[in-house]
């Protein structure tokens, strides 16, 4: 006898969250894709009540896509990738994973002929090398939070930072790719149905506000700190002085991104 369909009001919340990316315009593939599985696993959210793990991504990314955030699956795998716990193996340790694309990366620390430097544990040194996070609307509003821990990596690590913003067309004061604004940045320039532009600064070297390449990390929190930890009352107040935006122009997105620079 074939099982009867599941309920809508009896699926789990991984189904209920899926549905709503699915409403969204997602399909399961994309899904599967921003959760970093395979999409034989967002189908079984429907049939076989998995996906308790996935809840906390899923719910992260359903709030960025209804906010208005950035919709492309590189962006949203950034963000569902933060909110994962990490498989175990069977000796406790974490499990080997699909997937490239974190909110916080690191490297093995190599000695000068190259080679991996053991720790006192027996497994290799690993050293911050970049970290990323992303806020839209409702997020931005309730202080954004989650782009704290990117600012102070930058600062403890000696990184750089470069930011993102997403705001009214009207509200820049620069056309995009102009050299007072964003030279050579013309590809990172995203333009929104909704009225909206997306613009980078500080990710070109040479950029402007950059130095060689990106903000100082400290510098950058130090910015942060004076706007009493309000990482979007920084940005918007360096676009304001720097003249790249109208005072009072409320951002609608953020992104900030921060990574140690190669030594060569």
């Amino acid at each position: 006898m074939t099982p009867r369909r599941r309920r809508r009001d009896q699926r789990n919340e991984a189904a209920r969250l899926t549905d709503q990316l699915l409403e969204e315009g997602f399909n399961k593939k994309q899904v599967g894709e921003i959760l970093g599985r395979n999409p034989s696993l967002v189908s079984q959210f429907f049939t076989k009540n998995k996906g308790a793990s996935m809840v906390e991504a899923l719910r992260a990314v359903v709030q960025e896509v209804q906010a208005g955030g950035p919709r492309s699956i590189d962006s949203l795998k950034a963000l569902a990738d933060a909110h994962i716990q990490p498989r175990l193996n069977k000796a406790g340790s974490k499990a080997r994973v699909r997937g490239k694309i974190g909110a916080r990366a690191e490297k093995t620390v190599k000695d000068r002929r190259g080679k991996p430097v053991i720790g006192p544990d027996g497994a290799p040194v690993k050293a911050w090398s970049s970290s990323l996070a992303r806020a839209g609307r409702q997020h931005i509003a309730s202080g954004a939070s989650r782009l704290r821990p990117v600012v102070e990596d930058a600062a403890k690590f000696g990184g750089k930072v470069a930011f993102t913003v997403r705001a009214r067309k009207g509200a820049f004061k620069h056309d995009s790719g102009r050299n007072a604004d964003s030279p050579g940045l013309r590809r990172n320039v995203v333009q929104r149905r909704d009225g909206t532009e997306e613009r980078a600064y500080a990710d070109n070297r040479g950029g402007p506000g950059s130095g060689e390449e990106g903000f100082d990390g400290r510098e950058f929190k130090a910015l942060v700190d004076a706007a009493g930890g309000d990482i979007t009352a920084a940005v918007q107040k360096w676009l304001v002085d720097n003249d790249r935006i109208e005072p009072g122009a409320p951002i609608v997105g953020l992104e900030i991104r921060a990574w140690k620079p190669r030594e060569d």
